[in-house]
């Protein structure tokens, strides 16, 4: 046996990187490798979008999917999570600094040009410029749903700003108010520019209710509003401080408090709750406005519009977003809607941005899994491939199998979100949708309030396993903070940043509560006597959906339906109180039955034989006991191998290998 050499530090092994190949490809595309990486996508957008997919969706799709891994992109990644915000609360002299306390990093700043190009809000709504005969908002979340992994969470504001829209949208055609003048123009030059394409000209939002009280139970809100005086609105207009950054007249409201926790600390403006004389109102308010002109002032001079950041918080992930503590002085503001109607205004913005965070749930877990595929293709243990090991891929397959299901359940919020702006008919000409979107409005927007709050709290608790998973899957390397490379192997970033989901906008237990405030609220005992909500909405839409897939789903439509009668009786049975502690024994009935309908639907659409092992897959592992066992696995164990090899790495992981290998 000859003398053995050392290895090194230039020598000896080293690891195959592994290349993270784009989630979506367009069908048209010149490329030899035309099969998306991530399959689930594409089978969502052909459920929702006419067929083909519009070549303007298709194109946009693909061509962004390779944006997002680009080196470009990821350097401004890694530039939030090494260049985090620092807070300046003072000039060089002492004074409070008022013109600039907050500093992001360059990387920030363009991940934020970059999606609004994008259309992450955009093509959610009505542009002239763009011809869109389908769901909009299927366009817009298919567009996230990719951008997740590389956004290092610029995507926060960017959901309140897309609720801040749809607040607003509401209100552009209110009755004048004479003891607001000008809130009609400002509204809509500011749902203008919210919505806009343009980064130049486009605003984010900020959404401020949190204090120090707590988060979701905003009844202690001690932010104060009140109406200026005449004599304060002369004094401010003679020293031309009555106009915001852009020029857009302030309102004449003024606001004061302290906000403790507020994610769009850097934005255009924002929406908050303020106590007033009637009880809690909502109100709209620039984050900056013009500096008095004066011997040491120019007339673009700006300053914060009473807003002073107190501190920047110290978070587990997020690094990149500037969360901070606010303290609001003297804020001017227009009230929005009544006085005393503040957490119904809000309550809009809320369905928007727990839409937006159960998406981010399913957006980190798929790019987590996409690193993880390109990570078992080139991973080499004892001798093989991680590839060919059957536990493995056995495990990796039922990471991906609830990926499908947490991906489907929010496409159907998205699409009854679609539904409900633009009409039924709108956005299910010429697809298979109709099925799944009920015509009728009332029942179709409470479908979506009752899944709204299922799949926020599951898909996001979800995403935090299933990144967990990923991080395991790649050994140590998984635990590193792999900002090499452009950090487009650092799982533990998408870890770290995918938790705050599980708590923004309401933890699961608030989750649970605002589902049986549908489905059984005490407070709404006439409108229960005439209409059983769960069943009436929900048990028809799933009675619907199981009846189109049961000539190919006895046994599954069988066990489905068990799931459901078991949720049905436990909510008749037990009181209010009871189902509050069983809370998220609903949440997972529903989700259980709601996801196993849209997995069997897809499957069924095409007979594909992965989809097909995606729905029956899921369909055992939520079945009751009792069903469970009808439901056991192939006794063939190598072609179940050879399902899970497909579920996880894709049908033709021969095809998909070579093309990771080109590039």
């Amino acid at each position: 046996m000859g003398q053995m050499k050392p290895s090194s530090s230039t020598s000896g092994f080293f690891q195959d990187f592994p290349v993270v190949l784009p989630q979506y490809t367009s069908t048209t595309s010149s490329e030899s490798a035309s099969t998306s990486d991530d399959p689930t996508l594409p089978r969502i957008l052909s459920l929702y979008l006419p067929t083909p997919t519009p070549r303007e969706v298709s194109k946009h799709l693909h061509d962004f999917s390779r944006l997002v891994l680009s080196p470009s992109t990821l350097s401004h990644t890694v530039d939030c999570e090494t260049d985090q915000p620092t807070l300046h609360p003072l000039t060089t002299f002492g004074e409070e600094n008022k013109t600039s306390p907050l500093r992001t990093s360059e990387g920030w700043r363009a991940l934020k040009q970059i999606q609004t190009k994008a259309g992450v809000v955009g093509h959610g709504y009505a542009h002239a410029s763009i011809h869109a005969p389908f769901n909009r908002r299927i366009n817009q979340f298919a567009t996230l749903q990719l951008w997740d992994g590389s956004a290092a969470l610029a995507t926060c504001p960017i959901a309140m700003t897309d609720g801040a829209a749809v607040l607003l949208r509401r209100h552009l055609h209110d009755e004048p108010d004479d003891s607001q003048p000008f809130r009609a123009d400002v509204f809509l030059e500011s749902y203008r520019r919210l919505i806009s394409l343009d980064p130049s000209y486009a605003w984010t939002s900020g959404q401020w209710m949190t204090e120090r009280t707590g988060g979701s139970d905003v009844s202690g809100t001690e932010t104060v509003a009140r109406r200026m005086t005449p004599q304060e609105l002369e004094s401010d207009a003679a020293a031309s401080r009555d106009q915001d950054a852009h020029g857009l007249p302030l309102g004449p409201w003024t606001v004061s408090g302290y906000k403790w926790f507020s994610s769009a600390t850097d934005a255009d403006m924002t929406i908050l709750l303020a106590q007033t004389d009637k009880g809690l109102s909502a109100f709209y308010a620039p984050l900056r406005r013009r500096v008095g002109r004066g011997q040491a002032h120019h007339h673009t001079d700006t300053e914060m519009n009473g807003v002073r950041p107190i501190r920047l918080k110290s978070k587990l992930g997020t690094k990149g977003l500037p969360t901070a503590e606010l303290e609001v002085a003297n804020m001017r503001a227009y009230l929005i809607g009544q006085e005393g109607q503040g957490v119904r205004e809000i309550s809009s913005i809320l369905n928007i941005t727990r839409l937006h965070t159960a998406r981010g749930g399913a957006g980190y877990l798929g790019r987590g899994l996409a690193v993880s595929r390109a990570y078992t293709r080139v991973r080499r243990v004892r001798g093989g491939l991680l590839s060919d090991n059957p536990q493995h891929l056995a495990w990796m397959a039922d990471e991906t199998v609830k990926y499908a299901a947490g991906s489907h359940l929010v496409f159907l919020g998205v699409a009854l979100l679609g539904s409900s702006e633009q009409g039924h008919d709108a956005v299910t000409r010429g697809t298979p949708a109709g099925a799944l979107l009920p015509r009728d409005k009332e029942s179709a927007d409470t479908l979506l309030r009752i899944i709204t709050p299922v799949m926020k709290s599951q898909v996001t608790m979800n995403s935090v396993s299933g990144l967990r998973a990923c991080m395991e899957c790649l050994g140590g390397v998984g635990y590193c903070e792999n900002n090499e490379d452009g950090g487009v192997l650092n799982v533990a970033r998408l870890f770290r940043d995918s938790v705050v989901g599980t708590i923004w906008e309401g933890t699961t237990s608030v989750m649970a509560e605002d589902v049986l405030r549908v489905i059984k609220n005490p407070k709404d005992k006439e409108r229960r006597r005439r209409r059983d909500v769960l069943d009436a909405v929900f048990g028809a839409w799933t009675r619907a959906v199981l009846a189109a897939v049961e000539q190919v789903f006895a046994l599954q439509c069988r066990a489905v339906l068990n799931r459901y009668d078991a949720l049905k009786e436990m909510v008749d049975r037990l009181s209010v109180g009871e189902l509050l502690r069983r809370g998220r024994d609903v949440l997972d009935h529903i989700e259980a039955v709601a996801c196993s309908c849209l997995l069997m639907f897809d499957a069924c659409r095409d007979g594909d034989e992965v989809a097909n092992a995606i729905a029956k897959t899921w369909v055992r592992s939520k079945a009751l006991p009792a069903d469970a066992a009808a439901l056991e696995e192939p006794a063939d164990w190598m072609k179940a191998v050879d399902l899970d090899r497909k579920i996880f790495l894709g049908s033709d992981a021969g095809t998909r290998a070579r093309a990771q290998a080109r590039l």
